[in-house]
């Protein structure tokens, strides 16, 4: 059976009609029965993905905003790796604006817009919350600092909630959706957005098992129109320069952002927690180099749910190869991570050798 032939005529057609593209350069390519060999062929496609990727046209507008930050345990971010006495570090959540041109003109992509009220219900973070909330909130306000928001950062931007094409997320872990894509009784902030997400990812949210629970919002995709949703079963283009590659592992459906911006290539997820995750043999936090000697790591997982960690640990590999190296600094690799470690003064022992913070290139056009 050719690529081709996986990919059902109907979902084809209607994704064309969108602008949108199947990647076929990984179908099939963890085929093999045995581990290395599907690392190996799946590094080996994300090589020349990447360099397709590079021969083609930038997107037009790319942005990164940070929203707020979340406290996150340490022997978590760094899978059995840290040696460290700090129990948590700090995630910062972004959010990325995208602008593009398809052949069904241009569009633009919001990825990894946070509801930051309404995610507070994912019962992992609900609980930490409850027990900062006894300390007062002139500390729990240094530990738990709010940036922004979605809505300041589209306004400063100059982006109308209506000219939000898509929606889409690595995963759907703590995502309360209803405010962003509206329900049956309310309608969405935006009003034009189509949600895209993989098929396995919104499955799983419908019907999810215990040990995944505590990282999912309750109801945060309840009632959702069923015309506002994408579902995804390969990666896609959304057009020039900007594509969603499968990258399952930290949860099943997960998915990550790739962009061409300029002469460089961005990859953007959850799999890791740092610049520090895909090169640790060129860390300096606690423990990681010496953990990635010792087991012959190319990767360190983000370890809180481990749906598949082999997927995962080639899902990493993949998207360090597809992203390339860093420019500015040597060892390291162009992926941002969606929840990036902060730098704050509480876990200055453990920290990521830099953080790429917010950027901004090109201009965007309503």
């Amino acid at each position: 059976m050719t690529a081709k032939e996986n990919i059902p005529t109907s979902q084809n057609n209607a994704l064309t009609s969108l602008g949108i593209s199947v990647i076929e350069d990984f179908i099939g390519a963890r085929s093999s029965s045995r581990p290395k060999e599907r690392l190996e062929e799946v590094r080996q496609r994300a090589l020349r993905f990447r360099e397709r990727l590079l021969a083609g046209t930038p997107v037009d507008y790319f942005q990164s905003v940070d929203i707020v930050s979340a406290p996150y345990p340490t022997k978590y971010a760094y899978l059995n790796a840290v040696k460290s006495l700090v129990p948590f570090i700090f995630l910062g959540n972004r959010a990325f604006i995208i602008q593009f041109q398809t052949s069904q003109g241009k569009k633009t992509l919001l990825f990894g817009p946070a509801d930051v009220e309404g995610n507070t219900k994912t019962p992992f973070f609900k609980l930490l919350t409850d027990k900062l909330g006894r300390i007062g909130d002139m500390t729990k306000g240094k530990l738990l600092p709010f940036y922004s928001s979605v809505e300041i950062e589209l306004q400063k931007a100059g982006i109308s909630p209506e000219s939000i094409d898509y929606i889409s997320y690595d995963h759907l872990h703590t995502q309360e959706l209803r405010k962003w894509m509206g329900s049956s009784t309310a309608p969405g902030y935006f009003p034009n957005a189509k949600l895209l997400v993989m098929r396995q990812e919104w499955e799983s949210a419908q019907g999810l098992l215990v040990t995944q629970k505590k990282w999912y919002c309750p109801d945060g995709t309840r009632d959702i129109p069923a015309e506002r949703v994408i579902l995804l079963d390969n990666s896609v283009m959304l057009g020039e320069g900007v594509a969603l590659v499968q990258t399952p592992g930290h949860t099943e459906g997960n998915h990550s952002l790739v962009v061409h911006v300029n002469d460089q290539i961005y990859v953007s997820s959850e799999n890791g927690m740092s610049v520090d995750s895909y090169a640790p043999l060129q860390s300096n936090i606690p423990g990681v180099k010496k953990y990635a000697q010792q087991f012959d790591m190319e990767i360190i997982l983000n370890g809180n749910t481990l749906e598949n960690s082999i997927d995962q640990y080639i899902s990493m590999v993949m998207e360090k190869t597809i992203a390339g190296p860093n420019p500015d600094h040597p060892g390291f690799f162009n992926v941002i991570s969606s929840s990036e470690q902060a730098h704050t003064w509480h876990t200055r022992t453990v920290q990521p050798a830099f953080r790429f913070g917010q950027m901004k290139v090109g201009h965007f056009q309503a």
